[in-house]
């Protein structure tokens, strides 16, 4: 049969709620991203709407990736001026940055501001990411 599974301790279920949460939040902005183009076409309040139900699960999921991130933290306790240390260090500006764009792009109105914040948003999270599995190799 299946034999004997991993056990299923703390670490996991730490590790699997942030990895949970920047799923939703960086395949959601992806995602969305995706979507806007088609719902354009039924105007701007379909746009807006999906923008707004997007954002209770997207907010909720950036709440849960710096719960879970200060645990990591915490768990971890790097060297801070090792080459983790250092990386961890990058990586926690870049998932400020994301936040810090996303929350501007969620109040901008003008058209070039949205995409500019939005693309900034994006590419943040992605870097923030990209951070984050360097860390665990």
């Amino acid at each position: 049969m299946l034999g004997d599974l991993l056990p299923v301790g703390e670490r996991t279920v730490r590790l699997f709620l942030h990895v949970l949460a920047a799923t939703v939040w960086v395949g959601g902005q992806l995602t969305l991203a995706g979507l806007v183009p088609a719902l354009r076409r039924f105007g701007p309040d379909a746009t807006r709407a999906a923008a707004r139900r997007f954002a209770i699960v997207a907010w909720s999921a950036f709440a849960v990736l710096v719960a879970t991130g200060i645990w990591n933290v915490l768990e971890v306790d790097p060297r801070w001026s090792s080459d983790y240390g250092t990386t961890l260090k990058v990586k926690l500006g870049v998932v400020g940055l994301s936040g810090l764009t996303a929350a501007i792009h969620s109040v901008v109105r003008s058209k070039p501001l949205l995409a500019v914040f939005g693309a900034l948003s994006a590419l943040t999270a992605l870097g923030a990411l990209f951070l984050g599995m360097m860390l665990t190799s």
